[in-house]
């Protein structure tokens, strides 16, 4: 079937012409000039504004220039000729139709800019790219500068959350950690996490950003402020942290040993960017220092090859079906969506405090296994990638109800060297020495003290503690609906299936 379409030809303010023709999805863009002709298609999303006033078209748009580059900002101005301003107007009112389709216009946000982040350029990225995004979509924003660990929080506690749309972060990951624990200290907080949180990556890792946006645009401040403007409301899981008698919440990851001591141990590097993770890691893969805690976990699975279907299947509302002999009978743990899988409403969440503790007793033993083997490191949490270089959780489903748990035997140099090239793409799942299970909670136990513990990349007490999952507490903005990390079987996998089965269960009983 032909595509509709309809063109728009305009004199550019400083020159030249431009020729505009708009499709069902995409919108063409054909400039000529004194000196070069450019021309680009983009989707009609990446349109941020179209009006006509007069005979003077403005048109504002994120544009890549190639396959692999980076998005850029355009602004087209030009005037229609004498008598086309009707033409003009009405092409305009097509493009914002199919702009904002399904999507609210002029979001009320809450900007949170923190200037200390990463390696400091959060105030740089806002002026320069994040504002004109916002300022171009007729967004109305709120915006702060956070003055010092916990301001965040602060802020969201107070905060009249029905006068905004959505919450962003122009941060790392730790901003998004404060807003978390700003909605948990709320007396309506099982409302307040119906409140959308859109990250702009201004840290070292930037996690949430690569989830939600891919390896390609995870670091792009551009695609992320889009995001800010047009993502859909998407219920992810949250964690609760029980240590002695506090309690916080996780959206993203904690963990113990080598890798505690890489995130917590190069704060000093913040100017390297993600750089300093892959330093800390060599540092300590030469010490090769074990972690000294005891874990348990109540288990869901522990075949990895059942978890890469259940991720399969938790797509398939969202991507095309693949002929693929490994994708066929795939279970599911939960699927991600963009209302609260209870069947709530997000739109009318109740006022009521947080959901209580179901594992909070060690008295519970049902279900739960202890690792008995040395330990190089524990790393749990949601969502795929903890940096750029590193995808930890390549099976993590956002709203499956389910931890991520991960604990990395003390094995060889060599393997843990080997498997930083392969991190990127969530290779480091397949290690022999790797164990990674679907838990409902787990616990840890330190047995020496003078170790690290991180929750979403901050400090806390290395001291024992519980984590369990709340099954779509939190709500995220989504440009798609699921996490945009590339994950599935490796060519040899026949022949690691058969090598796991043979060693499955040789560290770990049950308690």
């Amino acid at each position: 079937m032909a595509r509709t379409s309809h063109t728009l030809k305009l004199s550019g303010v400083r020159g030249g012409c431009i020729e505009l023709t708009l499709t069902d999805a995409f919108l063409c863009v054909q400039r000529t000039g004194h000196f070069n002709r450019k021309e680009y298609e983009t989707d009609t999303r990446n349109v941020l504004w179209a009006e006509c006033a007069g005979t003077m078209v403005e048109i504002s748009l994120l544009v890549r220039k190639s396959a692999k580059a980076a998005w850029s900002f355009v602004q087209l101005n030009g005037r229609c000729a004498h008598g086309e301003e009707g033409t003009a107007c009405a092409f305009t009112d097509l493009l914002m139709t199919a702009a904002y389709a399904g999507t609210k216009r002029q979001r009320r946000l809450r900007v949170l800019v923190n200037p200390h982040s990463g390696s400091g350029n959060a105030v740089s990225n806002y002026s320069k790219k994040v504002e004109p995004v916002l300022r171009a979509s007729r967004c109305l924003v709120d915006v702060t500068f956070t003055r010092d660990r916990g301001h965040a929080t602060e802020i969201v506690k107070e905060l009249p959350l029905d006068d905004f749309d959505a919450i962003v972060t122009v941060s790392g990951d730790g901003l998004i950690h404060e807003v978390m624990n700003g909605f948990a200290a709320r007396a309506d907080a099982e409302k307040a996490f119906r409140t959308p949180v859109a990250p702009i990556p201004c840290g070292s890792g930037n996690g949430l950003s690569l989830d939600l946006l891919g390896i390609q645009d995870g670091s792009d401040v551009f695609a992320a402020a889009l995001n800010a403007v047009k993502g859909q409301p998407m219920s992810v899981d949250l964690m609760s942290v029980q240590q002695n008698t506090e309690r916080v919440y996780s959206f993203m990851t904690q963990t113990v040993g080598l890798l505690a001591d890489v995130d917590l141990g190069t704060e000093n590097m913040r100017f390297l960017g993600s750089g300093r993770f892959l330093l800390g890691f060599l540092r300590g893969v030469i010490t090769m220092k074990h972690c000294p805690v005891t874990l348990s976990v109540k288990v869901a699975e522990s075949d990895k090859t059942q978890m890469v279907h259940a991720l399969h299947a938790s797509r398939a509302r969202f991507l095309p079906q693949k002929s693929n002999p490994h994708h066929s009978q795939s279970p599911s743990y939960g699927s991600a969506t963009s209302v609260d899988p209870n069947g709530k409403d997000p739109g009318s969440a109740s006022t009521a405090a947080l959901p209580a503790l179901d594992y909070a007793s060690s008295a519970d033993t049902d279900g739960w296994i202890t690792l008995t083997c040395p330990l190089l490191y524990v790393y749990a949490g949601k969502g795929p990638f903890v940096s750029r270089e590193f995808m930890q959780f390549p099976v993590s489903v956002p709203d499956d109800g389910l931890i991520d748990v991960v604990a990395q035997e003390v094995g060889s140099r060599r393997e843990l060297l080997e498997s930083i090239s392969t991190a990127p793409q969530g290779g480091n799942f397949w290690l022999e020495h790797q164990h990674y299970f679907k838990a409902h909670a787990y616990r840890i136990e330190p047995y020496k003290p003078g170790g690290c513990f991180a929750v979403d990349g901050e400090a806390y007490p290395f001291a024992p503690f519980q984590v369990e999952v709340h099954r779509g507490l939190a709500t995220l903005l989504s440009p798609c609906g699921y996490y945009q990390a590339k994950f599935d079987f490796p060519s040899d996998y026949e022949t690691r299936k058969d090598t796991d089965d043979e060693e499955a269960g040789c560290f770990v009983c049950a308690s």
